[in-house]
């Protein structure tokens, strides 16, 4: 199971690291820093693209097989990435990228699923989930600290060997473990027709997009209540620590209260947190230490979301758990790209929109979940 954890740690560390040097590359590459945070989006919006169309591509490929193939062609694209010489070919190189976390992540969750007991599920779900929120806590904040040393290039080399370092330990190591019946695309969707699936799903997205209003925009977020680009990465490395306890504690009470109830206190905090930080940047004044303690709080409530959500949509429908969960992958991508670029409309200069628009989006996906109350019952909150 850590072997899982540690991939989905090379992948966090891929798909967010460009928030912990995003004004280097933006100055390099030349172009403004709102664009420099739209190759997130981009990533964003291919993994959600090719997430349910790998899941069938590769359904029946065994799993150990699938998984490290997925983390050589994320350690190539990362390599790309470091080499490229312009921002249109960086966004090639993140979209390639995106097909390798695609490919690793949903497959991830339903290998852990399948190594425990029923009644471990939520706690093993977010084991895996840990490497993705530990890569918010170091990997963004070791990015950070590479590119002022090395720059943003070598940073992304150290990812590219960080990704095959995991294929090789799972080549290695990880059971053997089938895949699955191949099914067409349309049969793959088709699960969207249980409604309990279908009105799940959007939480997933509204959630994430608050996630990530101000996340990719990171530096000039936390710059505008106080905190030095130098010291962004101690700030980062507090929203991990809460990311962390946060994903893992939401795993524990998700089995034991289930995932409505999670989800609720979650989206609660979220919204409080977010809308603290934006009241602070209206001040305009330094406050480092409330700005921790926020990081914290916003980074728990942050990755709270997936143990619970993935617990819902397995217990909506339990008889295609695989599909479900890459569904939801394919969802948390897309709140990604939606909270990207919502964060980037007012330019990364309005650190207040960027809070406020995240609090937002939290209030809206606390709405969502309200209407899906009755599903929840039968969850047995």
């Amino acid at each position: 199971m850590s072997l899982l954890a540690l991939g989905t740690f090379a992948v966090g560390t891929d798909a967010f690291v460009v928030a912990g040097f995003l004004p280097q590359m933006a100055s390099e590459l030349r172009v403004s820093e709102a664009a420099a945070g739209y190759s997130m989006t981009v990533f964003a919006l291919c993994y959600a693209v090719f997430s349910p169309v790998l899941a069938t591509l590769t359904a029946t490929v065994p799993r150990r097989r699938l998984l490290v193939a997925a983390l050589v062609v994320l350690g190539l694209a990362n390599v790309g990435t470091a080499l490229a010489p312009s921002f249109a070919l960086l966004l090639v190189s993140r979209a390639l990228a995106a097909a390798g976390a695609a490919g690793f992540t949903p497959n991830a969750g339903v290998a852990a699923s399948s190594l425990v007991s029923a009644e471990r599920r939520g706690r093993a779900l977010a084991l895996v989930i840990s490497g993705l929120t530990i890569a918010t806590a170091i990997g963004v904040s070791l990015g950070n600290l590479a590119s002022r040393v090395m720059g943003w290039r070598a940073a992304l080399g150290l990812v590219a060997g960080l990704c095959l370092l995991a294929g090789a330990g799972l080549a290695a190591l990880l059971p053997y473990l089938s895949g699955g019946v191949r099914l067409p695309l349309t049969t793959r969707l088709a699960v969207l027709r249980n409604r309990g699936v279908r009105i799940i799903l959007p939480v997933t997205v509204l959630g994430m997009a608050a996630a990530y209003t101000a996340y990719a925009y990171a530096i000039p977020a936390f710059g505008a209540v106080g905190v030095s680009p130098e010291d962004t990465q101690w700030m980062l490395l507090l929203y991990g620590v809460g990311a962390i306890v946060g994903a893992q504690l939401s795993g524990r009470l998700t089995d034991r209260f289930g995932g409505t109830r999670v989800l609720v206190a979650g989206y609660s905090v979220m919204v409080c947190a977010l809308a603290a930080l934006g009241g602070l940047s209206l001040l305009a004044g330094t406050f480092p230490v409330a700005a921790g303690v926020l990081a914290v709080a916003w980074g728990a409530s942050c990755w709270c979301q997936t143990p619970p959500q993935q617990y819902r949509l397995i217990a909506a429908a339990p008889g295609e758990a695989p599909l479900v969960i890459s569904l939801n992958a394919a969802g948390i991508y897309v709140g990604i790209a939606v909270g990207t670029f919502v964060g980037g409309l007012a330019g990364t200069a309005n650190a207040t929109w960027m809070f406020f628009s995240g609090a937002v989006l939290a209030a809206m996906a606390a709405g969502c979940l309200a209407t899906t109350g009755r599903w929840a019952r039968r969850e047995q909150d």
